[in-house]
């Protein structure tokens, strides 16, 4: 591999023109014969016995020029990259200036990490919730446990909201049974919302014998030969249950957990709902930081580095999602969601995952830092605590430059938290406003936000990124090949007819 030119462009690009010898590219060639020859079919030859001058001479002399361009073109521009200091951010650019027997030359367009200048990034004054633990923090706490210990039990009285009325029912359309409408012995929480409205509130104020014919009529959302249709339940109420919650005490603590008092137990659910915010506020006060670090700093982030890394992060989620048994498209179509938002949001967290990067890239470059081998072997002692395995194997498992590049980021990111302020949040002033209200005059409610999953996945490529490209096998069946950028040709290939 020899570079024959190198010239930088603007917005972050270089290119490189780039020569593999004949004899690194007749050797790609033979490594692609080799792989192909079992699907190529040549008269008077079994499978995968044709010899490859015998398959040249039948099917062209440049038959395996281009899959061995691809073959070959990813270490040769790794190699290029490292020989010209490139630090490569995105899929490159491939276009074929000449290839045959002497050999291939091709120009490559980079995409290469962007100059950064930082601004102020010591002496930062940030927000920091005050961790506070109230009553009702104590409650939600408790909630799960109070739920373990509950009991349901029948009782002989009219059915409550919040009581479990046993029922039997079955549902008529003019007068008809209809399919799905019949149950018996449903356990059915009076207020879940769990059956069709209307049905629920009906049940309220039966006892246990009652019978009742239920008056409903289907939403019109609902299933096609019953939506906004008019039917009648007939119900019968053969018990009602009550969920009979424990008396909080010490009996209850027991019961529940390893403590032997109350009070010993919400202590601990306190220490560990503290410990837990705690984290979150950390968490948010870094956040906060770096978001006014990446703010200060100047930089054009290129388009390409913001797509590479968008497109690793929906791969990482994917593949996640693929591990549970799901497809990507079944996930997103279940939480709400299409496609191309999913996307766009993928670009949103990676251009944030970019600029602190960036960030603190530069920091690690202005305060000179450095990672011993001492705080990697003890970096590596802890993986072995935390995962239970042998030093060895996870000295073998772990790769050390993305552990050594992790290292010297928390570095960086030390230098800003240890020269930070925490300032106390602001309270927000009291604003009249006028509530809003319906038709009915009654209070609107603000609507929820929906939630949506972020694409996760943060992974430092250990290779410098290559492009994908897809090709088809011999019988037409798609194969994925080694990753491959967009190409062109300036020159004919030199082919045998």
């Amino acid at each position: 591999m020899t570079v024959k030119s190198m010239e930088k462009l603007e917005n972050s690009k270089v290119t490189l023109e780039i020569e593999v010898d004949a004899a690194a590219f007749d050797a790609a060639i033979n490594k692609i014969y080799h792989k192909q020859k079992g699907r190529i079919s040549v008269p008077g030859f079994r499978i995968g016995k044709a010899p490859r001058k015998i398959i040249e001479n039948r099917y062209g002399s440049g038959v395996f020029y281009e899959d061995a361009v691809e073959e070959l073109y990813p270490e040769a521009l790794d190699a290029a990259a490292k020989e010209k200091e490139l630090d490569v951010v995105a899929y490159p650019e491939i276009e074929i200036i000449s290839m045959g027997k002497d050999g291939v030359v091709f120009k490559a367009t980079l995409t290469v990490k962007p100059e950064v200048t930082l601004g102020e990034y010591k002496g930062l004054t940030v927000e920091k919730a005050e961790i506070v633990v109230t009553d009702e923090d104590m409650e939600q706490e408790l909630a799960p446990l109070v739920r373990q210990a509950s009991r349901i039990v029948e009782v002989e009285r009219a059915a409550v909201n919040g009581d479990t009325a046993v029922i039997d029912f079955e549902g008529f359309l003019e007068g008809v049974p209809f399919d799905g409408g019949k149950g018996e012995s449903h356990n059915l929480e009076l207020g879940s919302g769990s059956f069709v409205p209307g049905f629920e509130e009906q049940i309220v104020g039966l006892k246990a014998g009652d019978e009742k014919d239920i008056d409903i009529t289907f939403p019109e959302n609902y299933a096609p030969e019953l939506a906004g249709k008019a039917v009648v339940f007939k119900v019968i109420v053969q018990a009602v249950k009550e969920n009979q919650k424990p008396k909080l005490d010490d009996e209850f603590a027991q019961d529940v957990s390893e403590f032997s008092t109350l009070n010993e137990l919400k202590k601990d659910l306190a220490a560990k709902l503290t410990e837990r915010r705690e984290t979150e506020s950390q968490k948010a006060f870094d956040e906060a930081l770096m978001a006014q670090v990446t703010s200060n700093m100047t930089v054009a982030v290129p388009d390409e580095m913001v797509a590479y890394e968008a497109d690793k992060l929906v791969r990482n989620f994917a593949q996640q999602i693929q591990q549970q048994g799901m497809k990507l498209e079944d996930y997103l179509g279940m939480m709400g969601m299409d496609i191309s938002f999913f996307q766009e949001d993928a670009k949103r967290t990676a251009l944030r995952r970019i600029q602190n990067d960036l960030a603190l890239g530069a920091i690690i470059a202005a305060e000179k830092i450095e990672v011993s081998e001492a705080e990697i072997d003890a970096e590596l002692a802890v993986l072995a605590e935390q995962y239970k395995m042998e030093l060895d194997a996870i000295k073998a498992a772990v790769p050390l430059e993305e552990l050594k590049t992790d290292l010297s980021y928390r570095k960086a990111l030390a230098v800003v938290k240890d020269s930070a302020v925490a300032g106390k949040p602001k309270k927000a002033a009291a604003k009249k406003t006028a509530k809003k209200t319906d038709a009915a005059g009654e209070e609107k409610k603000p609507a929820a936000k929906k939630a949506t999953k972020k694409a996760e996945g943060e992974e430092k490529p250990a290779k410098k990124p290559v492009a994908k490209k897809t090709t088809k096998k011999a019988d037409g069946e798609a194969e994925e090949k080694k990753p491959v950028a967009k190409k062109t040709s300036k020159k004919k290939e030199e082919t045998a007819d």
